[in-house]
């Protein structure tokens, strides 16, 4: 691994201008639990990076700032695998000043809750919180107390809607067999519109808005717990990281513009591309463009984003993704569907285990996020 000081990153070195640039590590501060990294549109200045407990920091300029952007610590969950997970903020943010959190509220249910920045523009108006979508963990009607798999991810797509990943509702095998049921939330990517005073509607173009055997507000379904997700600035292709249960890991993918659209992805039918119980019907599910099993210490997916930063030309265009456990960090380009020039990077990018998630900022800049604490912007090595 190479994790290079600020000091020795500005002071640069000699070398072959041929040589390409490898990838480095820069630390931009040390946190509590981080859980997920993210940035306004248009706002190179700012990073926002989210702790577990409840509490939003700052980064402005580089500098991070006392104090709290958001602080819901108390008001929310952080038990079993409860907590604030992230951030999206909407895409006339500069304009209109709102934001989204996912979070588990006290009873460890899941919140999508709207805020509005202050007049400050280094904190939020918590007063101003809507409620965009509340969905009880477990559902209702169930006494199954699981405290796992609600997804995480939050993000506005290249079509301005915000997007939601849930988890399959949690435990082991998908016991409410929520990935293909089709009328509940969990195991699913919502697409929603939240462009309205308040709440949110179902867009017209949703996959099965006609078919009222599906929640309306599923864009694709079939995952056990995809917690990250994120869409390829330049194309729109999606990525999907849905972590496994006992043997595989996978990356899902669906190329722009209709990114993912009903697709199904096959949990809990399949694990990978792998059938639960032999001889299973996999027609109509789609594989992953890429899985890995639990050998080696890996155990849980961390999906990423595509490069779209200027400080390392190798990484243009490629996917990166880790695994928590193993600590590895890994890439591909994804070429014709399928996932091409796999490439693995642990020995320049991994700062060990703990990899919960990747962020990305305004200039498209990618960050590695620990729970252990330190976040890390990938930058050229000097």
């Amino acid at each position: 691994m190479r994790f290079l000081p600020l000091l020795v990153l500005l002071a640069g070195c000699a070398g072959s201008l041929d040589a390409p640039v490898e990838p480095a590590l820069q630390s931009i501060g040390t946190f509590d639990d981080p859980t997920f990294l993210t940035a306004p549109t248009g706002d190179s200045t700012r990073v926002l990076v989210t702790e577990r407990a409840g509490r939003v920091r700052l980064s402005k300029s580089g500098v991070l700032q006392n104090g709290s952007f958001l602080d819901l610590r108390g008001k929310i969950s952080a038990a079993d695998e409860d907590g604030l997970y992230s951030l999206a903020f909407h895409p006339q943010y500069q304009t209109n000043g709102r934001f989204y959190a996912f979070y588990t509220n006290l009873d460890g249910d899941i919140r999508i809750v709207r805020y509005i920045v202050s007049s400050n523009p280094d904190s939020a108006d918590e007063s101003q919180a809507d409620t965009i979508l509340a969905i009880p963990h477990p559902l209702a009607g169930t006494s199954l107390p699981f405290g796992n798999h609600h997804g995480g991810q939050l993000q506005f797509g290249p079509d301005g809607k915000l997007y939601v990943s849930l988890g399959d509702g949690g435990c082991c095998g998908d016991p409410l067999q929520n990935g293909q049921r089709k009328q509940t939330l969990n195991g699913k990517l919502l697409r929603i519109d939240v462009s309205g005073a308040t709440g949110y509607t179902v867009p017209a173009d949703n996959p099965f808005v006609a078919d009222t055997s599906y929640a309306p507000e599923i864009w694709a379904w079939g995952f056990r717990n995809p917690w990250r997700f994120s869409f390829d600035k330049q194309t729109g292709d999606l990525y999907i990281g849905d972590i496994g249960d006992a043997s595989w890991e996978e990356i899902d993918a669906a190329a722009a513009p209709n990114a993912g659209r009903g697709i199904n992805y096959g949990w809990s039918i399949l694990e990978g591309t792998h059938c639960r119980n032999p001889g299973c019907n996999t027609s109509g599910l789609t594989m992953p463009v890429t899985e890995y099993g639990h050998t080696n210490n890996a155990c849980s997916v961390t999906g990423g984003y595509v490069y779209r930063g200027t400080r390392v030309t190798q990484l243009i265009g490629h996917y990166l993704y880790a695994d928590f456990c193993a600590g590895f960090v890994r890439s591909f380009l994804l070429a014709g569907g399928a996932a091409t020039q796999a490439r693995d990077w642990t020995s320049d990018l991994s700062p060990g285990g703990s990899i919960v998630s990747f962020g990305e900022d305004a200039r498209g800049d990618v960050y590695i996020v620990t729970y252990a604490g330190p976040v890390y912007r990938i930058v050229e090595s000097q």
